[in-house]
């Protein structure tokens, strides 16, 4: 279809790209994707304007079930549309490959939910950016990869924050104390705490409360009382990932029942006395 004329001295590109896209969905209806995927292809570059063509392509390799091929076809697209000036599409393709790739790559899923909120970030639309990074948050955990965990959900929350989400700011730091708990940093996890009383309608909220119980349950080992906040339903019902960390939360070094010794926590210089001390000044003597 690329002919040239006397008047029509460049190829007809636009024309040859619409009949491949006709082949290509012939092809796709016939199930035979392989010729779909690479009429798709051809499509996208004979038409320099329809980048979809890539996505459709990768969707074409999904179907083959050749996922990684598939990401790689959908990542060029994603990178078209940024060109294009369409990053929402970026945005939207990245996270549609983060799901697809999600169930066999959990590393290549945190890559493309990261990207994707980066994208949306660049657009100044922080809320599907941090829905993006609460993606990538969570599979960090499962990957148990706590310390970029720790950065994304400090991320996640100030995003919320911004945007005046201020309820899924205090559900970011019971995440946060979590994961730092478990990374074995008692001084980070009273450290976010401390921070959301600036949050309005924090400081009482069950959220709070639960939290300065916890914190002031590990810092005294006790085991009964780490395991009676971490069994609440506050925590039992959160995402499934950070409700694993709650269940498998141990006190360090405890050997059973109710014990108080002095912290053993990492504090460093930088924390002096525990946090209970400090919470009696937001909280009326809570724990």
């Amino acid at each position: 279809n690329l002919k040239t004329s006397m008047t029509k001295w460049k190829p007809d590109y636009d024309g040859a790209a619409s009949e491949m896209a006709k082949a290509a969905v012939a092809f796709k209806n016939a199930k035979q994707f392989e010729q779909a995927k690479d009429a798709y292809l051809m499509e996208a570059e004979y038409h320099t304007e329809n980048k979809a063509a890539y996505e459709q392509a990768g969707m074409m390799l999904k179907d083959m079930k050749k996922m990684p091929e598939a990401i790689q076809l959908i990542e060029k697209a994603s990178i078209m549309y940024v060109e294009n000036g369409t990053s929402g599409t970026a945005g939207i393709a990245l996270d549609r490959a983060g799901k697809l790739i999600e169930p066999i790559d959990l590393e290549k899923a945190v890559d493309l939910y990261q990207k994707a909120a980066s994208v949306f970030e660049n657009e100044d639309r922080l809320r599907e950016a941090a829905e993006l990074l609460g993606k990538a948050s969570r599979l960090l955990v499962r990957l148990r990869r706590l310390d970029e965990a720790a950065v994304s959900l400090q991320k996640e929350k100030n995003m919320y924050k911004e945007i005046e989400n201020y309820p899924t700011c205090f559900k970011k730091t019971i995440a946060q104390v979590l994961v730092h708990l478990h990374r074995g940093d008692f001084v980070a996890a009273d450290k976010c705490v401390r921070e959301s009383y600036s949050l309005p309608g924090f400081s009482g909220s069950e959220d709070c409360v639960s939290m300065e119980t916890l914190l002031a349950a590990f810092d005294e080992q006790d085991e009964d009382g780490v395991s009676r906040v971490c069994n609440s339903p506050l925590l039992k019902y959160m995402d499934n990932d950070y409700a694993k960390l709650a269940i498998s939360l141990k006190v360090p070094g405890g050997g059973g029942g109710k014990k108080k010794k002095p912290p053993v926590a990492p504090q460093g210089d930088s924390a002096g006395p525990p946090p209970a001390e400090e919470d009696d000044d937001y909280e009326g003597g809570l724990c």
